[in-house]
């Protein structure tokens, strides 16, 4: 006699991804239906850009028309802002119970976590696109080539998925989606002690050391430089430790932390 068939045909057995990609697609719905947050991730850059160029940006010297110097640090700016809110979207979920649903469904925690990533990459590469595409509206001009353009795309997917997954650990840490919010506002604040907005040799002298070696300044010097097609030196590579770097401690904690979360 054969034996019975199992609950899915062969071709239809889920895989070790599925269940991630079945919480990247809730949190796409989620996102997609809460249209005040996914304004706000996407406006609140572009005010920023809007407000530096044309409030500030003729007081400003920098060597270089100003919105060519700006936007890569306003496109940082919007990959903290929109990763950050990873950790109030896990948090929520952390306290509506909906965790306990998904462990009955033998849903694991890294299948939960890789859905929220995998989501604020994706709302957040929108975002990207929306500010460059206005960037290049108001005087933007970038001169890279092919390869410039594919470096600079994948030193920001890099920086996006490591702080969503930082973002996550911060949710996971965080009692409540009120608590986790100040850290969106963390993030906010990051890009501004670097090169985004200003040269770092016009900053206070004790503000260099921090300016100089916290983990965005290499990622924006990298992309002004690779959009400008001009040397970059060793900033990539340290944009890339900084990422990697993030992202493993941000995996391993957000695993513990789980663990800890749903005992």
């Amino acid at each position: 006699m054969p034996d019975a068939p199992g609950p899915f045909p062969p071709a239809l057995t889920p895989g070790p991804l599925t269940p991630a990609l079945t919480m990247a697609g809730r949190c796409v719905r989620l996102s997609r239906r809460d249209g005040d947050a996914l304004m706000t991730s996407l406006m609140l850059p572009l005010m920023l850009m809007l407000v530096f160029i044309y409030f500030f940006g003729g007081a400003i010297d920098t060597g270089t028309r100003y919105v060519n110097y700006v936007v890569p640090g306003i496109l940082v700016l919007c990959a903290a802002f929109g990763a950050a809110g990873t950790a109030v979207r896990v948090s929520e979920d952390m306290k509506s119970g909906i965790i306990d649903r998904f462990r009955s469904l033998d849903i694991g925690g890294t299948a939960v976590i890789a859905g929220h990533v995998t989501a604020s990459t994706l709302r957040n590469l929108l975002a990207t696109v929306l500010v460059l595409g206005v960037g290049l509206l108001i005087g933007f001009r970038p001169s890279a080539s092919a390869a410039g353009w594919l470096a600079a795309a994948g030193l920001l997917l890099a920086f996006l998925v490591a702080l969503s997954w930082f973002s996550a650990a911060v949710g996971l840490l965080a009692r409540t989606p009120e608590a986790a919010s100040g850290f969106t506002f963390l993030m906010m604040f990051l890009p501004y002690p670097s090169s985004a907005f200003v040269r770092i040799d016009t900053m206070p002298t004790w503000l260099h050391g921090f300016a100089d070696h916290q983990p965005v300044t290499p990622l924006i010097e990298s992309l002004r430089g690779l959009l400008h097609d001009q040397p970059v030196g060793s900033a990539p590579w340290l944009a890339l430790a900084w990422c990697g770097g993030i992202l493993a401690v941000a995996v391993v904690l957000s695993a513990l932390l789980f663990r800890v979360r749903t005992r």
